[in-house]
């Protein structure tokens, strides 16, 4: 399987073990053993699975199944797990946004979403997490694993708020531009996609500042990786199409007489482009 394939699945595959009753670790490790397994088991000349999300559910599943049973604590889990019905076709749906919810959740530290984000939604090894922070690896180990403890008991049903998840996705719009993971337009993305579900200026607001900031990407960056200031950048770079629906989206929002402060960046942004 592909990688970006294996990236873009892995959110919805977590999302179906913790409804059928995996708490978030659990789900979260047991998708990783699954992946690990698929590489062994179907080395690169086998023939591509037909449904790949289909494909590592059932083999984390079964994953998820033996480390409940191993667990003699939690024997009245593995009851009401092994009732559910064995894995089968699944619906196509994007459950990133749900994912990002739960990974936002009040108790977590800013610090702490985010890091748990990138690993468990943006598919970065917390090698890649660490150098993004300038930390050791073992000490953002640990600050993910203390996040996924917290999270454990947290279904889907009970997710973070819209504040908190906006700061965690404008922070990872930040964190995309560096790195080997560019996740940008998959911030960007899933901020439409809340804009989409959500009526309050301050979601299109951040929209509206991605726009603004990522339009004029091109040209930020010298070819040295320096950076090049404002008014030395190349105009004729700048994606005006991006620029313009910033614009009309921020002027929206601002018309609501609701100012925040994704507003208020979005507002210099639109001056500066």
């Amino acid at each position: 399987m592909d990688e970006t394939v294996l990236r873009n699945i892995v959110p919805g595959v977590i999302t179906v073990l913790v409804r059928r009753g995996a708490d978030f670790a659990a789900a979260e490790d047991a998708v990783q053993e699954a992946l690990a397994e698929t590489v062994r088991e179907r080395p690169g000349g086998e023939e591509p699975v037909r449904d790949a999300k289909g494909w590592l559910i059932t083999v984390a599943w079964r994953k998820f199944l033996d480390a409940t049973r191993a667990d003699s604590a939690r024997r009245a889990r593995e009851e009401r797990v092994e009732g559910q019905p064995a894995p089968g076709p699944v619906p196509a749906a994007d459950d990133t946004l749900q994912l990002y919810f739960l990974c936002a959740h009040p108790s977590l530290t800013p610090a702490s979403a985010v890091a748990l984000t990138l690993r468990a939604v943006g598919g970065l090894t917390t090698r890649q997490i660490a150098e993004a922070y300038l930390v050791p690896e073992a000490t953002m180990a640990q600050r993910i694993s203390r996040a996924k403890r917290t999270v454990a008991g947290v279904r889907l049903d009970r997710p973070g708020d819209v504040a908190t998840v906006l700061r965690v996705l404008y922070l990872v719009f930040n964190e995309g531009y560096s790195g080997e993971v560019d996740l940008v337009a998959e911030a960007i993305r899933l901020t439409r996609q809340l804009a989409a579900r959500v009526d309050h200026p301050e979601v299109a607001g951040l929209l509206a500042l991605m726009l603004l900031h990522h339009a004029r990407r091109p040209a930020r960056t010298a070819p040295d990786g320096s950076l090049v200031p404002l008014a030395e950048q190349d105009r004729s770079r700048w994606d005006t199409g991006a620029i313009a629906e910033g614009v009309r989206i921020l002027q929206a929002a601002l018309a609501r007489d609701r100012l925040g402060e994704y507003q208020a960046q979005a507002a210099i942004a639109a001056l500066h482009a």
